[in-house]
């Protein structure tokens, strides 16, 4: 709840191209895990995700193409994979990724940044989720899970990220070409997400 309440005094703040920057920013850092759960498991379509959220970013740059929002989002919904189906953990960030998607294609269509809170909260959760699987274990107490988690390197990065993204959003006037080509830039992360998968 404290992250919620730390980023929604930020997100209500901006803009309905501001907030839709945001939401592609951080859906852009967890779309590897997607990626390569779909390569590796033969699930959905990448490559279409992939074009859905090149759409979103090119409708950010003033005078670029515009897509049907409303229409991309039963595509990506027929992409979210249903965890009961798959044994692995890898489906759950899969699941992260494609609902970022979806819930940035809403914002852009509500403009409410609900959406936006809702966004930054499942890319923080995702990080939360990966570092418990990964690194914790039973005889570990709920404290010691929730200060092994707030003190890794993959929440101290995520944490940075996303404050990088809102500091440049709130010190930007304009959100001109030069400027989206920079925050995809930082969100692409070298091709790295949030949980340091790559699909590459």
């Amino acid at each position: 709840m404290s992250d919620i309440l730390h980023l929604e005094p930020q997100l209500k703040d901006f803009d309905k191209a501001k907030l839709a920057a945001y939401c592609a920013a951080i859906a852009q850092r967890q779309f590897p895990n997607f990626a390569l759960f779909s390569n590796i498991v033969e699930f959905g379509d990448a490559a279409k995700m992939a074009n859905v959220l090149d759409g979103v970013w090119q409708s950010l740059v003033p005078g670029g193409a515009q897509m049907n929002f409303e229409l991309q989002l039963t595509k990506v919904e027929q992409n979210m994979p249903d965890l009961d189906a798959f044994d692995m953990y890898g489906a759950s960030p899969a699941l992260d990724a494609i609902t970022c998607l979806h819930a940035t294609l809403s914002c852009i269509l509500t403009n409410e940044y609900e959406e936006a809170l809702t966004i930054g909260q499942l890319s923080r959760e995702t990080v939360a989720g990966f570092v418990e699987v990964t690194e914790g274990d039973d005889q570990m107490s709920d404290a010691e899970i929730m200060r092994l988690i707030s003190t890794h390197q993959l929440t101290e990065q995520e944490d940075d990220f996303q404050a990088d993204v809102i500091e440049r959003l709130q010190n930007v006037r304009v959100l001109d070409k030069a400027f989206i080509k920079e925050l995809r830039e930082l969100a692409t992360n070298e091709g790295f997400s949030n949980i340091g998968i790559s699909a590459a």
